[in-house]
């Protein structure tokens, strides 16, 4: 309060003497809606309006403006009356306004800004308002800070989806490895992220968390047991992060673990001695054994090589060759007499920071006392530094070799084979001795085996032999085609694509190598113009859109062609469905549906149909249809568009309907149309017509006897509450009584009633007219009845008499006869009347099959005919309903009257 005291008494030199600074401090939660109330401004700096003073008259009342308008204006609704501040309709989110702020302004103009700060005591984004307090007498600059509350809105989330971490074999229990990219949450404090932990340990790692000056948690991996990059070199579990909020979030990514090898493993040799023999002849380069040893560590700290040791001696050294990376011992010098028959060969297998691993390998020399048998080629095929080609499908039995045999002693008999797999076959060649022809058993086939390793091997009486290893070279021919992974590739693709869109990769083999197996892809002549396939790749694409409802399917051949001579080609079909998505609204086959149906239709009888389509497929095309407005009378049948009504239908009391129909499909999201429904009722003839004058079968009028013949006496007036012709009224007497009855005529068309004759002497009484006033109604006419009682004479002097004479019931002989009346309107009216026929055909026919046809004919006839005499008289055709009425009845009650 000390405080707020001094910042408003305090000067503030940029205005007068008399102007006031003021700091209120206000808090609210983000994410509020629009109208909390955040402070009020009058009340928290005590002013009148808020101590309960109220200004004088000569005193203008006080207004709260904000200095400028900008940014801040969007988050805030000031009041400038009351000084109340309430949240706007846009709604605040701390993370997004200041989290990047780092303690700087956000963004904000002159009155106007958001600032934040990543201190520990000023977590809050603050939201600063500069605010005039008017008028002159009160002004002063309210300086008003928002600070914006976190809510725990964000969950936990780290920067990558996967984390690698690689953690050495030999890593001492209770080891600590950072873990990079830790989890990131933009809510502050408790609401930010607290702790980590592992889903799965394997019983060999934990977690840890370290949280340093400025508040930022570190997940640390934690070795707990021993590892063994040779027993298990991976771990893959999941981390998971989790806030601190009420309730809390979580965030998680997989996090491997690597175990990088050391050098823990030395080189073994399987076996510590070996026992090799050696023939006397042997020479230079033969094999003489391969030594090999074992390190399971990995990359360099597995790398072997191998060398003499020291105890070898030196003659044994230089006979035979070791090979340091291989193993291979091999005879280097040629074996003489002198040369010693034993060979002890001590070899180290050694390996970076190990003892080397020992391996005896003892060499006998057998010695030989004769010179083995000679093998001479001469070769018939094109023969290169000892490698024999031949073209696959070169026929049966072609020539490859001669062989020639012979000892060179001349004491021994030499035989000799072939020794090796393949299509080949060593016979003699007669008649010549010692002569041998290698040549093919069957056609090569390159795809099969490209190359072949045969021997052919000599050896005498005395079991010494000699080996001629020959290598065959297979050449390849153009004799396969390429081959297309599926003859029948089934592709689809959603409609309204992108222009060309990835469709698939063909892929064809060719068994043949080189030039002769490289594959070209072509569409077929079949194919639409807008695929494209890469020649090279053999990517199908499409380079427009396609539309299901245009195409559903394609179906098309590609080829594929090598590069052989002739070229060889195979041939695939491509079918392709297009996938529907929900881009077609339901359409209904007309906007507007007019309905025609005769008023009293029952309840829940079929209206009409309304027909809808919808051209997408499955769930997108089916439609269910709806009533917008007046469903509480209307209902509609969804799959078969019925439209019914649920009560019957009085014309008298509505003439027409308007119904908005809605057609949604089955897509998400889903598609809608409307359509306009009138529904016209037709009339029938279900009213009477209503007597309105006399009121009452009891009534009379007084006749003086000097009436002149042709004068109006009285006059009989009804309506009728339906239309047209069903409203049509004629009038007519059917019963009379008294002393001259038929000295009164009534009009067939007005119902006035006139005086016939003069009135006599003898005229004078009461006399008793009963009118009959009927409707124009098909096919039967619908009738009320009326008594009318006419007193002759000059004065009424006894009118208790008059009445008695009234309550007898009247002995009237009823006289049916229809009236004459012939409607002759103007020449206006002859256009309606000219349609009558038709439209009286037409109702009739409306209640068959045809009754939507027939109806339009009826509302355009009717429009006609309302369009040029509606002040005159309305002649609308109606379809009349049987009904009928006692003549006797000679009382009826008014009713209410809706069409006069």
């Amino acid at each position: 309060h000390l405080l707020l005291f001094l910042l408003f008494v305090g000067p503030f030199n940029c205005f007068a003497s008399y102007s006031r600074a003021t700091e209120l401090f206000y808090s609210l939660n983000e994410g509020l809606p629009a109208g909390v109330l955040i402070g009020s401004l009058a009340r928290d700096l005590r002013l009148p309006t808020a101590s309960g003073q109220r200004p004088t008259t000569s005193q203008p009342p006080l207004s709260f403006i904000l200095a400028s308008r900008s940014l801040g204006g969007q988050y805030v609704h000031l009041d400038n009356r009351s000084g109340e501040l309430h949240t706007s309709a846009l709604e605040i989110d701390r993370e997004a306004l200041c989290m990047d702020s780092g303690g700087a302004t956000v963004f904000g103009e002159a009155g106007t800004m958001l600032s934040s700060s990543s201190s520990p005591s000023s977590e809050s984004c603050l939201l600063l308002l500069d605010v005039l307090v008017l008028p002159q007498e009160y002004f002063r600059l309210v300086k008003v800070k928002i600070a914006i509350r976190d809510v725990n809105d964000n969950a936990p989330h780290f920067p990558v989806p996967h984390i690698h971490l690689s953690v050495p074999e030999n890593a001492p229990v209770n080891t600590r490895l950072a873990i990079e990219h830790p989890a990131l949450d933009p809510d502050v404090g408790t609401n930010g992220v607290q702790t980590y932990r592992l889903r799965d340990n394997y019983g060999v790692f934990t977690l840890d968390v370290e949280e340093n000056e400025s508040g930022e948690r570190t997940p640390y991996l934690i070795v707990m047991g021993a590892l063994d990059r040779e027993t298990r070199e991976e771990y893959v579990t999941v981390i998971v992060a989790e806030d601190g909020g009420t309730p809390p979030l979580m965030g998680s990514a997989t996090l491997t673990i690597g175990i990088s090898d050391i050098n823990d493993n030395c080189p073994q040799f399987s076996d510590s001695q070996l026992n090799v023999t050696l023939h006397g002849n042997s020479s230079l380069g033969t094999h003489v054994a391969t030594v090999h040893a074992e390190d399971l560590d990995l990359g360099s700290n597995a790398q072997i090589t191998y060398s003499y040791s020291q105890k070898v001696p030196q003659p044994s050294r230089d006979l035979f060759c070791l090979d340091k990376s291989t193993g291979a011992i091999t005879l280097s010098s040629k074996i003489d007499g002198d040369t010693p028959r034993l060979h002890r060969l001590i070899i180290l297998g050694n390996g970076p920071g190990c003892i080397p691993a020992v391996i005896t390998v003892l060499v006998t020399i057998i010695k030989v006392m004769m010179r083995p048998p000679e093998v001479v080629p001469r070769f018939i095929a094109n023969e290169v530094e000892g490698v024999v080609y031949l073209k696959e499908l070169e026929p049966i039995n072609t020539p490859i070799a001669f062989f020639t045999i012979k000892d060179p002693d001349e004491k021994y008999k030499v035989n000799c084979y072939l020794d090796g797999e393949g299509p080949f076959r060593l016979s003699p060649y007669k008649p010549y001795n010692n002569e041998y022809l290698l040549e093919t058993t069957k056609p090569l086939d390159y795809e099969t085996q490209q190359l072949y390793e045969i021997s052919v091997v000599a050896w005498n009486s005395e079991g010494f032999n000699v080996n001629k290893i020959i290598k065959i070279q297979v050449l390849d021919d153009n004799d396969n085609s390429p081959v297309f992974s599926q003859q029948l590739i089934e592709l689809s693709i959603e409609e309204n694509n992108v222009p060309n869109a990835f469709l698939t990769k063909l892929h064809a083999t060719d068994a043949d190598s080189g030039e002769r197996g490289e594959v070209s892809y072509f569409l077929g002549p079949d194919a639409p113009s807008y695929f494209s396939l890469d020649k090279t790749t053999g990517v199908l694409t499409v380079a427009t859109q396609l539309d299901r409802e245009e195409k559903e399917k394609y179906r098309y051949t590609v080829k594929a062609v090598d590069s052989g001579f002739p070229p060889r080609e195979s041939i695939a079909t491509v079918t392709i469905t297009v996938l529907d998505k929900n881009d077609n609204s339901p359409r209904f086959i007309n906007k507007d549906f007019s309905f025609f149906v005769p008023e009293n239709f029952p309840g829940f009888g079929e209206i009409g149909v309304i027909s809808v389509t919808d051209a997408d497929a499955g769930q997108n095309g089916w439609v269910a249809l709806s009533v917008l407005n007046g469903s509480d009378i209307f209902v509609i049948d969804t799959g078969k568009g019925v439209l019914r009504a649920k009560v019957s239908l009085d014309r008298e009391q509505q003439s027409s309907y308007v119904l908005w129909i809605e057609a949604v499909d089955g897509g998400d999201p889903a598609l809608s149309s409307t359509a306009k429904i009138t529904i016209l009722l037709l009339d029938i003839n279900d009213n009477p017509p209503l007597v309105l004058f006399p009121q009452s079968n009891m009534s009379y009028l007084l006749v003086l006897p000097s009436t002149l013949p042709g004068s109006p006496i009285t006059e009989v007036y009804a309506v009728d509450k339906d239309t047209g012709m069903n409203a049509v009224i004629a009038y007519s007497i059917i019963g009379r009584r008294g002393p001259r009855p038929e000295s009164f005529r009534i009009d067939p068309k007005t119902g006035n009633i006139t005086l016939e004759e003069s009135l006599m002497q003898n005229d004078y009484g009461l006399y008793r007219l009963l009118v009959k006033v009927s409707d124009h109604g098909y096919p039967e006419p619908l009738h009320s009845t009326v008594m009318v009682n006419l007193f002759v004479n000059d004065t009424v002097s006894n009118e208790s008499y008059i009445e008695s004479l009234l309550r007898r019931e009247p002995d009237i002989n009823i006289e049916e006869k229809q009236p004459q009346i012939s409607i002759e309107p103007t020449h206006k009216k002859m256009e309606s009347a000219s349609c009558m026929p038709t439209l009286v055909a037409l109702s009739i026919i409306s209640l068959g099959s045809i009754a939507l046809v027939t109806g339009m004919g009826i509302y355009i006839c009717l429009r006609k005919g309302k369009k040029h005499h509606r002040a005159d008289e309305n002649l609308e055709v109606q379809i009349p309903l049987n009904g009928r009425i006692n003549l006797h009845m000679l009382e009826k009650k008014p009713m209410e009257i809706s069409n006069i």
